[in-house]
């Protein structure tokens, strides 16, 4: 049994990027919600409390169950974890005169364990509008800045410590020595959470689960159901039954070009060409749900139809990681439906089959690392996440085979670009919207009353927020240029500037 640590989430924007940080450093951990009932169980050796957007001033603050604090194992409490302790334990969090938010300079005043490694004066990164005034009983002050008293404390005996600051973002020069303090001198962890070993006790766990039955995995071309399939092949073979479906919505060749890909991997896969019954069931479709939710019920209603003639099979493999599974058990109850998306996981019940999900406790660059150590065909194990409704949400409006054809040529040439110039693998996802308008030009001597597209691409970590990529103008130029001189049907290029947030990646 692997030890590990736990985080107990508040509801931080933050808290995956604490996870990841542990990842990195090769030991594994786990998010629960705040409330999730303890005890915890024996292979815990640490517990964070993370950060919160909420405040423990209030009548009934967020808390969580008082054996994960009372259960004798190291705690961090990050931010308001760590208020949550000082007021647990009858110390003072304030309202604070000066908010502190951004850069500031944190000064050691005790050096302890937590600090090893740390110089008197280092920058960190603060998020807060409350401020701890008093410490409880045994609890001490190891650390400072200029507008707040208490940066840092620790309880030696009960091995309790708390920081206001965020570790886990880079803009703190020391906060990953701080990560490495907690979890290896402190919990006693080792690095044990490597690719290696996954793969190792992934493929004999799925050995174990599925036995002599047959899984039927349905295949994106995406990274995430890529790596599924080369786990549950190695595992068991041609009892791995793969189903890829050309939606019509995917970029130029990419089936043709993928479907051969698979293949080429060994995996016992069937390419389904369904874009006539996708084109036909989006046909007058303008609403963006409306055309996401068209293409899922399309997508599992060919799934399906497939599936059944997979005899006896008794799984259903499936592409989920670890963020899917943090973002479907809420902090703080049901959230805002941004958009809806598709996934296999939408298959009706009567199929009765069970689940596998390989993937299920890996992040996305964790999921990479494995696809890496497998061999993965890079092409597929670099590309850029696409979205599942495919270029449906890139053309706003109703979605035609003309329009498809269109943007495909015109995205052919951007992806082709970056690629050739340098830029794919430094950009998080890229790609070319058809814009619902139609701009007059010239070309010659004649006037011109043609479709518009707009390019877009961001950098990110993980999605959840990104800035618009600042190309050359000689690179966006070029791009242009060649899509208006290659495309017959498009006449004007813009770029798109837009971060997320306000705007999101895709348009739709």
């Amino acid at each position: 049994m692997h030890k590990k640590l736990i985080i107990l989430d508040f509801g931080s924007q933050y808290t995956q990027l604490i996870a990841r940080r542990i990842r990195e450093l090769e030991v594994y951990c786990e998010i629960l919600p705040y409330h999730h009932a303890g005890p915890p169980d024996p292979s815990v050796a640490g517990i964070i409390l993370s950060g919160s957007p909420g405040s423990v001033r209030v009548p009934d603050p967020f808390r969580p169950a008082a054996a994960w604090v009372e259960a004798g194992l190291p705690v961090l409490g990050i931010c308001y974890g760590a208020q949550w302790l000082v007021h647990y334990f009858g110390g003072t969090v304030s309202a604070s005169s000066i908010r502190e938010y951004g850069r500031a300079s944190l000064k050691i005043e005790k050096k302890e364990e937590l600090f090893a490694g740390f110089p008197e004066e280092s920058p960190v990164w603060m998020s807060h509008s409350d401020s701890i005034t008093q410490l409880p009983r045994g609890f001490e002050k190891t650390a400072f800045t200029e507008t707040i008293p208490v940066a840092a404390f620790s309880h030696r005996e009960k091995r309790f410590f708390g920081v206001q600051f965020h570790p886990e973002v880079v803009h703190s020069e020391f906060g990953m020595q701080l990560l490495r303090n907690f979890v290896f001198d402190i919990c006693g962890l080792s690095s044990e959470w490597t690719p290696a070993n996954f793969i190792e006790e992934t493929i004999q766990h799925i050995r174990k689960q599925a036995g002599n039955e047959k899984v039927i995995l349905g295949l994106s071309g995406g990274v995430d159901s890529s790596v599924a399939a080369l786990l549950l092949h190695e595992a068991i073979g041609e009892n791995l039954h793969c189903i890829f479906v050309d939606n019509g919505l995917l970029r130029k060749n990419e089936f043709r070009d993928v479907l051969h890909a698979y293949r080429d991997m060994g995996l016992n896969v069937r390419g389904v060409d369904a874009s006539a019954r996708f084109y036909t069931g989006l046909h007058g479709i303008s609403d963006p749900e409306k055309k996401r939710k068209t293409i899922g019920r399309i997508f599992i209603e060919v799934f399906e139809e497939q599936a059944h003639q997979v005899e006896n099979a008794g799984f259903l493999g499936q592409g989920t990681i670890y963020p899917d599974v943090i973002e479907s058990v809420s902090v703080h109850g049901p959230s805002v439906t941004i958009k809806s998306h598709h996934n296999v996981g939408g298959l009706p019940d009567f199929m009765k089959l069970k689940v596998i999900e390989p993937l299920r406790s890996l992040f996305k660059d964790e999921v990479r690392r494995v696809g890496k150590a497998m061999g993965l065909d890079p092409g597929i194990l670099n590309r850029h996440p696409f979205p599942g409704p495919g270029l449906a949400i890139r053309i706003p409006g109703e979605v035609t085979p003309e329009k498809v054809q269109l943007l495909q040529e015109a995205d052919k040439i951007f992806i082709s670009e970056l690629k050739k110039q340098g830029w794919y693998e430094r950009v998080w996802q890229a790609g070319v919207i058809l814009l619902p308008v139609q701009s007059v030009g010239v070309m010659g001597d004649e006037r011109t009353y043609e479709q518009a597209v707009c390019l877009r691409a961001v950098t990110s970590s993980d999605g959840m927020t990104a800035d618009w990529v600042d190309f050359p103008h000689a690179f966006l130029a070029g791009v242009s240029n060649r899509i208006i001189n290659e495309v017959k049907g498009i006449n004007r290029v813009v770029y798109d500037i837009s971060s997320k947030p306000p705007a999101t990646i895709e348009w739709e």
